[in-house]
């Protein structure tokens, strides 16, 4: 599959196939074509003959500006996600954070992700003794300003 670039960025892409071949700009939603073969193989679809490719000049249009892409426009942004809300800490968590304060600063010290991972840990626990047991080991770990997969982390 081999891909042209410009400027180290990647203009056209290029793949054959046995019975068919594909072409891809690399930044294709931006260019108009008047080729109506749109699909999952590149903006022109399966190219099984010469035929079903855009006139030349056409396709060297497409050419040109995808080069002037590449080398000008940024890419395009992909929209970022809202942020997920922010977990709701048990009672009996808060409580017993409340006795700890070393391991309450060490939670609150850490990203939000990490702290979601305590928070819905132990909401999840269906039974009180389960819950219990890990808030326990929750105090203990963030005492010792561990995060929930700390086992994990250098693996």
């Amino acid at each position: 599959m081999p891909a042209y670039t410009v400027g180290g960025k990647i203009v056209l892409i290029t793949a054959a196939f046995k019975a068919h071949t594909a072409l891809n700009f690399w930044r294709g939603q931006e260019l108009y074509s008047s080729h109506d073969t749109v699909g999952a193989m590149g903006q022109f679809g399966k190219i099984k003959s010469l035929e079903e490719l855009p006139p030349d000049a056409e396709l060297d249009r497409l050419i040109r500006e995808a080069a002037e892409l590449a080398k000008a426009a940024p890419a395009p942004r992909k929209p970022k996600h809202e942020p997920k809300p922010t977990p709701s800490m048990h009672p009996e968590f808060a409580a017993a954070l409340a006795k700890a304060p070393k391991a309450k600063a060490t939670l609150e010290g850490f990203p939000p992700s990490a702290q979601r991972d305590y928070c819905e840990w132990i909401s999840e626990a269906k039974q009180d003794a389960t819950r219990a047991n890990r808030i326990e080991a929750a105090v203990e770990w963030l005492s010792e300003g561990k995060r929930r997969h700390w086992k994990y982390q250098k693996c």
